[in-house]
């Protein structure tokens, strides 16, 4: 194993401070006899860094270099720290440790990568940074091939962009004044609801002044649409669809099938061989021509890594067969494999992340490709440090990740969910490969599942503060501010769409534009 570790305090720019930490030695070698691996880690946001690691570390007296990005024409750039490491051998594991200030912002992602001679290593270590105080980041690498001069940089996760505001004929308008406004996110983040939210007026105005997306608790699952063999009723999730395409809110497809048979339908119980093949044929059909291109996903097999009531029945080609059938039936929605005890765990033998991985890759070579990994996420005392290591390895497959049905067990009090709550949501933002999160948190007259983010009344409990604080936090606020000389206007916002207003003397403009993910610079032009 090799230790990165730096101490040294930059600017850089007005938006990123480091304190870094970098200490080199090689770890597989059988001669190697340095510092064993050193397991510390903060997740709080300290307003004093703690001493860095292994002392110091090696590269005690340099200073990093800067990685610079262009934001405007030619007088803006962004610059990111980074430290040249020549001589770096393949196959060891590099660790590094971070401590990461930011500027400018109320928090933002902070991404390190690494590139070498011939290849780029995009994630190998993030933060979601707090602005006012020191956050902590460790990560490492390990390199596919040997590299004579590697650079490893961090960078915030925002996008760049740069207004331009000109008149008809092209010239630029200096001193002009501009208003930008968040007005949509990118990032998905929400909550299930249930049949309850229906003619529940306050409920529905707290739901969508929230979230941007939902899933349905129980009201798509068999047994609530098909209890008796024959007599479908699709009425309440219809009803609960209607709702979430007239305030514009994505919704995921919970569930075709659930494996577990306590929760598949009894007269489906009571079925085998060419009747039972003939009616998971029917729920299909039925399901997904309804609600074709409705739902963004779908959890096909829902937890067949801890249940198979249907391959016990059908076979062991059953769920090959679901996923295959679901995709014809919908070609746009994105099929996901479900399951709990994976990021929250690692005793769990039937659910630990090489075995769902070890799935993933059973369906691809009977001729299935799963489309996106869904982890339930339903936590005791989160294990952040393993979570991250979970999502990580998750991410080498390239799929899109979600937390599906994050919660916080009720066996603790509010104050504890909420302070676990909190751990979890900013792990999973924070993670790139990371890229939505529901919360399992549908509202009841008893109740929630296991957590609740309000009272019947509506008046958030600690669990809804902190959703609400996180998202507050995670959007770009109002800023205002003058064209510069070359009539532009510079930022760093996160992910979504924008509202801007323009004026300069009697003249004004509105328009909109939207920051997706891209390392390059956004350029939008409005004329006066």
């Amino acid at each position: 194993m090799a230790f990165l570790s730096k101490n040294c305090m930059q600017q850089a720019s007005s938006f990123l401070r480091f304190l870094v930490f970098l200490l080199l030695c090689p770890c597989f070698a059988l001669s190697y006899d340095g510092p064993s691996y050193d397991y510390t880690a903060y997740t709080e946001c300290k307003e004093v860094p703690e001493r860095p690691l292994y002392n110091g570390g090696i590269l005690q007296n340099e200073l990093p270099a800067f990685k610079l990005s262009r934001i405007n024409d030619a007088s803006i750039t962004y610059k990111s720290p980074a430290f040249v490491l020549p001589n770096l051998t393949q196959d060891t594991i590099y660790c590094f440790s971070t401590w990461v200030k930011i500027q400018g912002a109320e928090s933002s992602l902070v991404t390190a990568s690494l590139t070498t001679d011939n290849a780029t290593y995009n994630c190998v270590g993030t933060v979601l940074a707090q602005s006012g105080c020191w956050s902590f980041l460790k990560g490492g690498f390990i390199l596919d091939a040997p590299s004579n001069l590697s650079t490893l940089y961090f960078q915030a996760r925002k996008r760049a962009v740069t207004i331009h505001v000109s008149d008809s004929h092209g010239n630029r308008l200096q001193e002009a004044a501009i208003t930008i406004e968040q007005i949509s996110k990118d990032f998905p983040l929400g909550s299930a609801i249930a049949s309850t939210i229906l003619g529940n007026l306050p409920y529905q105005d707290w739901f969508v002044e929230r979230f941007n997306a939902a899933v349905f608790e129980n009201e798509l699952k068999w047994y609530a649409t098909e209890p008796e063999q024959g007599e479908v009723d699709y009425s309440i999730p219809d009803q609960m669809l209607q709702l979430i395409r007239a305030n514009q809110i994505v919704a995921r497809g919970h569930n075709i099938f659930w494996e577990d048979p306590t929760y598949t339908p009894a007269w489906v119980r009571n079925l085998s061989g060419a009747a039972l093949k003939s009616a998971v044929n029917s729920r299909i059909q039925s399901l997904m021509s309804k609600y074709k291109e409705e739902f963004i996903h779908w959890d096909v097999s829902n937890e067949m890594l801890h249940f198979d009531f249907y391959e016990q029945r059908l076979g062991p080609d059953a769920t090959l067969y679901f996923y295959e059938t679901a995709h014809i039936a919908d070609p746009s929605a994105t099929l996901f494999m479900n399951e709990f005890n994976v990021v929250e765990t690692c005793s769990d033998v039937n659910s630990t992340v090489d075995t769902y991985i070890s799935r993933l890759r059973d369906l691809e070579r009977g001729g299935i490709f799963m489309d996106g990994i869904g982890l339930e996420s339903h936590f005791s005392v989160p294990n952040l440090p393993l979570m991250r290591g979970v999502l990580d390895k998750l991410a080498t497959l390239g799929l899109p990740i979600w937390l599906t049905e994050v919660d916080i067990s009720s066996n603790f009090d509010y104050k504890t969910q909420a302070f676990y709550l909190e751990q979890v949501l900013r792990e999973g933002y924070s993670h790139p490969a990371v890229n939505g999160i529901i919360l399992w948190t549908a509202l009841h007259p008893d109740g929630c599942y296991q957590m609740c983010l309000t009272d019947n009344n509506l008046q958030n409990l600690p669990a809804g503060d902190v959703v609400d604080k996180l998202l507050l936090e995670w959007k770009t606020g109002e800023l205002n501010g003058y064209t510069d000389e070359h009539g532009s206007y510079s930022l760093h916002g996160y992910l979504g769409e924008y509202r801007v207003s323009v004026a300069y003397g009697n003249r004004a403009a509105n328009s909109t534009f939207s920051l997706c993910p891209s390392d390059e610079t956004k350029h939008f032009n409005i004329q006066l």
